[in-house]
């Protein structure tokens, strides 16, 4: 079943992290927030139109990355490792950029999540309204 928003990778140690944050691939968080990168180019009058600031999202141009970052700053992810039994297996991070393909995490909240590092999955979703955000 395919959910807009979300997305779904392996998670990693990534100990340099805080606490509060978790590393998305470039690679998924381009998908996730795509629709308010377009949003920021156009606004920035980097881009015209959808179409021209799909074309510049695909050929990864270097102000791509920075409104991704800016907009990344506002907007938390939910990780949720299955099966959710209990609420600590669904919580809120800041999303940081990392390489790679998978979902970083710190170590220290893998408790929370029942989650280790041998090849455990973890599903990103973005709440889109305010209210879903607090």
């Amino acid at each position: 079943k395919r959910v807009d928003y979300s997305g779904r990778s392996v998670i990693v140690v990534g100990p340099l992290l805080s606490l509060h944050q978790c590393g998305l691939p470039r690679e998924i968080a381009i998908e996730l927030f795509q629709t308010f990168v377009i949003r920021g180019l156009i606004r920035q009058d980097v881009a015209f139109n959808t179409g021209i600031a799909k074309s510049k999202i695909r050929e990864k141009e270097p102000i791509v990355w920075e409104i991704l970052q800016e907009v990344m700053q506002g907007h938390p992810v939910l990780l949720n490792r299955a099966p959710t039994l209990h609420r600590l297996g669904i919580q809120a991070f800041q999303p940081i950029l990392v390489e790679g393909r998978a979902i970083c995490l710190h170590p220290l909240v893998c408790k929370g999540f029942n989650a280790d590092f041998d090849g455990d999955q973890m599903a990103v979703h973005v709440p889109l309204s305010l209210e879903a955000q607090a």
